[in-house]
């Protein structure tokens, strides 16, 4: 027999949750995205190497930005009523405001996920679909590769709205676009 879910679990309505209901949901776990109206908690634990990558990318990134490019990490981003979803480092447009709890896609200039085993499905197909449809311009995906980052660029092609790649990238990270960036891939992880 199936146990039941606690009541702060059930969507508040019949049609189920929206976007919008996640800055309204005071139980939910942290890192707690929605994408089609389902929730999605990150449960596993978090490897080492994905919160150290994570963490010096959004250093360099930070150093590379232009004045008007903000980096955030881990901040959800509204695609539409039912999808919210939670990349690991965004490059947005707007200033910094300490009470918000989300983006819309023409604020995100740049969305990052590195990919982890629970999640590859998602950063791999589902995610960069859903980016791109939205028009978020640019999309990087970092795959470990024996423990190396790899860095798959990605840019909208607008016509289609679809993500074109545009370079696969060992050692060094060298892009003009969404803001000129070197990045010596080797000082991302032990």
């Amino acid at each position: 027999m199936a146990a039941e879910l606690p009541e702060w679990m059930l969507p508040p309505r019949p049609s189920g949750w929206e976007a919008d209901d996640l800055d309204h949901w005071p139980q939910a776990p942290r890192h707690t995205e929605l994408i089609d109206g389902a929730l999605i908690f990150m449960m596993s634990p978090q490897r080492s190497w994905h919160s150290r990558l994570v963490g010096r990318l959004t250093a360099r990134l930070e150093q590379a930005a232009p004045d008007g490019m903000v980096i955030e990490r881990e901040m959800t981003v509204r695609l539409d009523k039912r999808s919210r979803p939670e990349p690991d480092i965004l490059a947005v447009t707007v200033a910094y405001d300490p009470d918000r709890t989300r983006f819309l896609p023409e604020e995100v200039a740049l969305v990052v996920e590195v990919v982890s085993e629970e999640s590859a499905d998602r950063d791999r197909s589902i995610k960069p679909f859903k980016y791109a449809q939205a028009g978020i311009p640019h999309f990087w995906r970092v795959e470990d590769e024996e423990g190396e980052p790899v860095v798959h660029v990605y840019e909208l092609d607008t016509v289609t709205r679809s993500y074109v790649p545009t370079g696969i990238h060992r050692e060094w990270l060298k892009v003009a676009v969404p803001f000129p960036a070197v990045i010596d891939l080797g000082t991302l992880t032990p």
